[in-house]
Order: C-alpha cells, then sequence, then structure tokens
C-alpha cells in the first residue's frame, strides 16, 4: 500500500489534487476534517481548547466558532503552538485509525493523507511519497483574498503561520506547480498517479 502524503500551503490547490487522486481511485483522508471531527460538540478536544482559549469560542449549539479561533491564534505564534499542541495528537491518533482501516479494506489501496501542516507536525513519518502542491506566495494570496474573500491582512497571517514555501519544497518528492491552468495541474496529477500504479 503506497501511503502519500499531500501537502501545500493555504490556497496552494491541494484540495483540487486531492479530488483528482480520488477520482483515479486513491483513498483520500483530509486531515482537515479529522480536525474537525475531533473538535465536536462534547469532545475532549473541544473542551481542553475551551478550557485554554476561553468558553467564548463555543456557540450556543456546544460547536466551536472556527473563525473567531482563528482570529485569535493566526496573529500569535504561541497561541498558535498552544492550540496544535492540543489538537495534534487526537488527529494522529485517528489519521493512523483511518489509515490502518484503508489497508484492512483493500491491501492495494493508494490512501493518501491531504495534510496542510506536514512539515510541522508529520514530515519524519514514515510516508512513501511526499507530494507538494506548490504556488507562489503571492499567488496563494490573491486567491485567498480573491477567490475566499478574505482581508488582506487576515489572509496574509494564514500564510505566516504556516511553514515557508521553502521547507515544504525541501521535503517535496515530487512537486506539483499549481500557478498555471487547471489543465496543466490536471496533466501533472495524472502523471504522478500514472507513477504511483507502476511503481
Amino acid at each position: 500500500m503506497p501511503l502519500i502524503a499531500l501537502t501545500g500551503g493555504i490556497a496552494s490547490g491541494k484540495s483540487t489534487i486531492a479530488r483528482r487522486l480520488e477520482e483515479h481511485g486513491a483513498v483520500i483522508i483530509d486531515a482537515d476534517q479529522i480536525v474537525r471531527d475531533v473538535q465536536v460538540p462534547g469532545s475532549p478536544v473541544l473542551q481542553q481548547i475551551a478550557e485554554a482559549f476561553g468558553d467564548d469560542l463555543i456557540d450556543e449549539s456546544g460547536a466551536l466558532d472556527r473563525a473567531a479561533l482563528g482570529s485569535r491564534v493566526f496573529s500569535d505564534p504561541a497561541a498558535l503552538a498552544r492550540l496544535n499542541g492540543l489538537v495534534h495528537p487526537a488527529v494522529r491518533v485517528e489519521s493512523k485509525r483511518r489509515m490502518d482501516a484503508a489497508l484492512a479494506d483493500n491491501v492495494d489501496a493508494v490512501v493518501v493523507y491531504d495534510v496542510p501542516l506536514l512539515v510541522e507536525a508529520r514530515a519524519d513519518d514514515p510516508w512513501d511519497t511526499i507530494v507538494v502542491a506548490h504556488a507562489p506566495a503571492e499567488v496563494r494570496l490573491r486567491r485567498l483574498i480573491e477567490l475566499r474573500g478574505m482581508q488582506p491582512q487576515a489572509a496574509q497571517d494564514r500564510i505566516d503561520a504556516q511553514a515557508s514555501d521553502e521547507k515544504r519544497l525541501a521535503v517535496a518528492d515530487v512537486v506539483i506547480e499549481t500557478a498555471g491552468t487547471m489543465d496543466e495541474t490536471m496533466a501533472q496529477v495524472d502523471a504522478l498517479w500514472s507513477r504511483l500504479i507502476s511503481s
């Protein structure tokens, strides 16, 4: 079972790549979705977040106000590190459970772990291939503002809170350049898939 890590900075096109790989037959395990799953109302992680950052981050339904938490931590490296210390251990356990389940279901599955914070949290795990979605920071900033409607400073804070492009590229086995056209990106993903299934 090839175990692939797919990473990239915010707005790098990582999700587009993951969807294409899934169309080819890969099993996608989405770290962002796992983060949401371990923070559901009543979960130990959510309780720890409330204790660390304030009960006002929990809305009337008992759910985490993710936007409010983001605005509190992404401009504060110490707060972000504290949050990651609460969330990452639970994500690690749940991601391993899902990877093991995918392997149990199909020993030949190509499992892709879609993980934004690979360099920050999971770079030393035993990946068969690390794929980096790459677009220059100025392109990603423009996407965040134009496509996601973020304010420029908030968008820049999100980019600055993540590992640098240089650090991500340094761990890459494969780089998929996403600053060009969609067709150019898809062609690179298709070539990657051919390589994965033939190896």
